[in-house]
């Protein structure tokens, strides 16, 4: 049992790593999900909102109510600062776009977020990014006491995934031979890779972009599901590190949400569905009996608008229900 721990932020990671039983029976290997809903803000990003601001309050960056924290975001690391920000007293402005969703604008609110919404994409690129990113500028610019922990370029995104990679190879005694990332900020994947290296791990990197995200060489196209892929490189991006990239559609991600659920009774969110995706594609150039590991970046209730909403899915992709309501569950399990 996990010992008691000091404030909500001491919750942040050693999230369980679960077998997908139906899955692993379907694919011949063996799949796990990293299932990063259960930090306390709801998503992976907590731990690069810890790691980030904590070390700003320890290089007396930032100042308990002094300070205003200042960061574009599609949802998930605005939650997670939001929640640091708000126990240790400081003020935060995000900005989102279009495309967050009503659930976490409510989420950033109630959490005593000053949000910001663009509703109008970069002219020249026609992306939201390049405009949230001009507006984050601004604020930092003229707003007293900002600071912009900057997460497309700060290094502690990515050291703070180091930890997320050991407990991975501590849950499964080393034997990790696939990791499955959705990319955004690619902290995740940056800092996962680099603990496999540094610790000579035998285990292959595989980046899951989106179709339509500029992170791995695809030209630039509209997307839908938020975090997922991004319109520009991040500095953080080193392509070196992943081993294979595999590109998934919003489609895709909303068939392997829908079928997760229908199999493992799991509610993903729309990156986790991603990575699903992706290992598909993967599994015949697999090895059978692998280990297999996703990183899960959040859960599906955030999502209940969207991907899990039939009506948003037919507006978007007209009637294919189809692709997973037909679909029986794979394999057998044992009574929990």
């Amino acid at each position: 049992m996990r010992p008691p721990v000091d404030g909500v932020l001491g919750a942040v990671g050693d999230t369980p790593l679960v077998r997908l039983t139906r899955l692993s029976a379907e694919l011949g290997l063996t799949a796990y999900a990293k299932l990063e809903r259960f930090n306390p803000g709801g998503s992976v990003k907590d731990r690069t909102a810890v790691s980030m601001l904590r070390a700003a309050l320890r290089d007396g960056d930032l100042v308990p109510g002094r300070s205003t924290v200042v960061e574009s975001s599609s949802g998930n690391l605005a939650v997670g600062l939001a929640q640091f920000c708000l126990y240790h007293r400081l003020d935060f402005v995000c900005v989102v776009d279009a495309k967050t969703t009503a659930a976490n604008l409510r989420l950033l609110r109630a959490l005593g977020a000053t949000v910001e919404v663009i509703t109008e994409p970069d002219q020249l690129t026609g992306e939201f990014l390049p405009a949230r990113l001009r507006r984050v500028r601004e604020l930092n610019a003229t707003l007293p006491g900002s600071f912009w922990p900057n997460q497309y370029a700060n290094p502690l995104n990515a050291r703070a995934h180091h930890e997320t990679m050991h407990e991975i190879a501590q849950a499964l005694d080393g034997r990790v031979d696939y990791v499955l990332f959705p990319t955004g900020s690619c902290g995740t994947l940056v800092g996962c890779a680099r603990y496999v290296r540094v610790n000579g791990l035998d285990t292959r990197i595989v980046a899951v972009d989106a179709v339509g995200s500029v992170l791995f060489g695809l030209p630039p196209g509209p997307r839908l599901i938020p975090g997922h892929g991004a319109s520009v490189r991040p500095p953080l991006l080193d392509d070196t590190l992943a081993d294979d990239v595999v590109h998934v559609t919003d489609l895709d991600c909303v068939v392997a949400c829908r079928r997760l659920a229908r199999s493992e009774a799991i509610l993903a969110g729309g990156s986790s569905g991603a990575a699903v995706a992706g290992l598909h594609r993967l599994a015949t150039r697999i090895p059978p009996g692998s280990h297999c590991v996703m990183i899960f970046p959040d859960g599906g209730d955030r999502y209940l608008d969207t991907v899990y909403s039939d009506a948003w899915v037919e507006h978007h992709f007209g009637d294919v229900s189809g692709l997973w309501r037909d679909r029986e569950p794979a394999g057998q399990v044992s009574p929990c």
